[in-house]
């Protein structure tokens, strides 16, 4: 292994397993690409960039592996709009048809990757995403029987999605990523709740969307096995202003000390934020709780009409700010990229995402005898990754290739504004444990 690579893997980096050491692998010469597929424009855009900026920081720190030199393919999957999955599968049949490209990171999306992994899956090219959590895209099963209001699990195809057996025709699994599932927001707020908040008593709001309707299944089932009550449940149709405060002041009545929302912005959630002023007591004295459907989002913020304090949403991600260990690296990112503005919520997570792919690639590369690896053993490489230390935390994957670092951070908006990013305001860990 080459110095640029053995360096940052005894730094911890890229994990201990890459600095075993006692033997090294001939010299190649070229190039080597990683396609990177994320929406670099549209109303995600800035996000997107943001996680860019930590892949990029890693390649800058690490120019060559094993005798490669390392460059990123980019490719926008929104031009200009949403995230376009069709446009999203063309960039990986323009990544496969790329001789030197090895491996792609992203997309951002699950729609996106839904369409993208069947793609890729049949040309044996791995993927890594620092950001989709929808558990259809690794597992069959969208709610487990024990996050279930019936107890019963309820599967993709009940959901209305593919399930993840249905998008991998060669029947190998080649996608994974670093962010946990949604399925385990709804109990992390319920972790938070109870833990944090000291909440035993609370209502749950729901908008009939199959993500909302789990979020709220997962947060009651968890709320209840921690020792809470749930004093009532609704159903609101998204996209309507509904009126729930003859709801809101029957839940009061009941003893709720919070409301705890499934669903996103656009779901009414935080417009029933402002409803409960008048009816609970306003801000922090009565927490609202969500997922990331409302999480540092600023129409979420308008909507709550003045009474946006105490509300908590759950993300799939580590706020690497948050953790001691992560503080040189941060320090140097922002050292080499200046503005505040080059920074976000996964540009951290994208950098270990990165360096967890080069350390895959790395054991390709040996195993291939210093030459380019095929494609397929980067797939094989990247399934026994373990105890890999990146900036984020101890990173592996499970048999179907969701992240073993199962940390979700909880944040509320910030006092500056509307605008203002979210500020951190706890994490729940089911590394250990899954909570059921």
């Amino acid at each position: 292994m080459r110095a640029a690579v053995l360096a940052a893997a005894c730094l911890g980096l890229i994990g201990a397993s890459a600095c075993a050491g006692g033997w090294s692998v001939p010299t190649a010469a070229g190039s080597l690409h990683i396609g990177v597929d994320l929406p670099l424009s549209g109303p995600e855009g800035p996000a997107a960039q943001r996680a860019l900026n930590g892949m990029r920081f890693f390649v800058q720190q690490h120019p060559t592996l094993d005798g490669f030199n390392v460059s990123i393919t980019t490719s926008d999957d929104a031009g200009g709009g949403p995230p376009n999955p069709q446009l999203g599968a063309a960039n990986i049949t323009a990544f496969i048809n790329d001789p030197a490209l090895v491996a792609v990171i992203g997309p951002f999306d699950s729609a996106v990757a839904r369409r993208e992994i069947p793609v890729a899956n049949a040309a044996a090219l791995a993927m890594v995403s620092p950001s989709t959590s929808s558990p259809c895209l690794t597992k069959d099963t969208y709610l487990p029987a024990a996050l279930a209001p019936t107890g019963r699990a309820i599967t993709c195809k009940d959901a209305g999605l593919p399930p993840a057996s249905e998008l991998r025709p060669a029947h190998v699994n080649n996608f994974f990523r670093l962010a946990p599932t949604d399925d385990l927001q709804g109990p992390a707020a319920a972790d938070f709740a109870v833990k944090t908040l000291h909440v035993l008593k609370a209502a749950v709001v729901s908008d009939h969307e199959a993500y909302g309707q789990a979020l709220a299944a997962g947060f009651s089932r968890r709320f209840e096995k921690l020792g809470g009550s749930v004093v009532g449940h609704t159903d609101l149709d998204p996209g309507t202003e509904g009126d729930a405060t003859a709801f809101l002041a029957a839940v009061k009545r009941a003893g709720a000390r919070a409301v705890y929302f499934g669903g996103a912005t656009a779901g009414s959630g935080c417009a029933i934020r402002a409803q409960m002023k008048g009816i609970f007591d306003p801000g922090a004295a009565t927490p609202f709780l969500g997922a990331d459907g409302i999480a540092d989002d600023p129409a979420c913020v308008t909507a709550a009409a003045g009474n946006a304090a105490g509300i908590y949403a759950t993300a799939p991600l580590v706020d690497a700010t948050s953790l001691p260990a992560a503080a040189a690296t941060l320090t140097a990112f922002k050292a080499a990229f200046g503005r505040p503005a080059d920074y976000g919520p996964y540009t951290m997570v994208a950098y270990d995402t990165t360096a967890v792919l080069y350390a895959a690639i790395d054991r390709a590369i040996r195993a291939a005898g210093g030459q380019l690896p095929v494609r397929g053993n980067v797939i094989s490489q990247l399934s026994g990754t373990s105890g890999l230390t990146g900036v984020t935390g101890t990173i592996g994957f499970d048999a179907a290739g969701d992240t073993t670092n199962r940390v979700f951070s909880v944040t509320e908006p910030s006092s500056e504004g509307a605008a203002a990013p979210w500020r951190l305001a706890g994490n729940v860990d089911y590394s250990a444990a899954l909570p059921y």
